[in-house]
């Protein structure tokens, strides 16, 4: 398979912008999650689930930085089926992990409002450990048969893909044998995460706003309505573009190459870049832990 190369003379101006964002991305979350782990007062299930979802993001990034950077300093525009597979078990497994380390965080935060005296005992260590292998599990049996089932198929003649990273619509696109099985296991997989996962934030947010509402002070109800923030903001910067993203491969057949390509990049360099300048802006105890860790340093 081809990776698309249509602007090899400004590929030296373009990798500026893109090494500035995979930078921000890995060095964000990196200290994200070494705060978490070396600041003994962080070691709370909120502070928890932050760090998987930055373990998430750093995962991601890692998994196209190669390909993309590749393209952009060395022409590396071809890439043989099993990597294309290796790559796209870790892209696609963690994209379904992050989606359930929000659904989590979404519980975490519904417990904190809506049932604050009982949140210790209800999210314990033990419970935390469940859920993040629970999060694997899903990962690992929905994703198994989306990538084995393309070990079969056939692809005729030059293949060139529509992005700088092997993303599953994208591939099967480019079969010329059938594809119905592979289009049918990829339309379960996005009902059994993003199907299942988005119904539960906004069940888990309309809880915690009737009962914010409850809350007669003012105050109080500001206070509880800024501790979701920073999660409304993740959930937004990681949903809105993978439908968006979708949406493209799906419709927007006719639509530029450029499109394709800019809303692919979009999809996965927002969350990581973003997610950490929100929970640190945004998270006074982790905004004060990197400070305290870089004086001290």
């Amino acid at each position: 398979m081809i990776i698309p190369v249509n602007t090899e003379f400004v590929h030296a101006w373009i990798s500026i912008p893109f090494c500035c964002l995979y930078a921000t991305a890995l060095s964000g979350n990196s200290m994200i999650l070494l705060v978490i782990i070396t600041q003994q007062n962080l070691h709370e299930p909120m502070y928890y689930f932050l760090s998987m979802l930055s373990a998430a993001d750093l995962g991601l990034t890692l998994s196209t930085m190669s390909t993309t950077l590749g393209i952009l300093w060395f022409d590396a525009c071809e890439i043989s089926l099993d990597t294309c597979i290796i790559q796209m078990f870790f892209l696609h497994g963690l994209t379904f992990i992050e989606s359930g380390v929000l659904v989590a965080m979404a519980f975490d935060r519904y417990v904190a409002i809506c049932d604050p005296l009982r949140y210790a005992t209800k999210l314990t260590n033990y419970r935390i450990i469940q859920m993040g292998l629970l999060m694997i599990m899903r990962t690992v049996t929905l994703i198994l048969p989306l990538l084995l089932l393309l070990k079969p198929l056939n692809f005729c003649g030059v293949n060139v893909l529509s992005h700088s990273y092997c993303y599953h619509p994208d591939v099967i696109k480019l079969a010329c044998s059938d594809t119905r099985a592979n289009s049918m296991c990829g339309l379960i997989d996005l009902i059994l995460t993003t199907g299942v996962d988005i119904p539960c934030i906004v069940l888990s947010y309309i809880l915690i706003i009737r009962s914010v509402l409850s809350i007669a002070a003012p105050e109080e109800r500001h206070k509880a309505f800024s501790t979701c923030v920073s999660h409304v903001g993740a959930v937004a910067i990681f949903y809105i573009p993978m439908m968006s993203l979708s949406l493209v491969h799906r419709y927007g057949q006719s639509a530029p190459k450029a499109v394709h390509s800019m809303m692919a990049n979009v999809y996965l360099l927002l969350p990581p870049v973003l997610n950490p300048i929100i929970y640190s802006v945004k998270t006074k105890q982790i905004c004060k832990a990197i400070l305290r860790f870089l004086l001290k340093k």
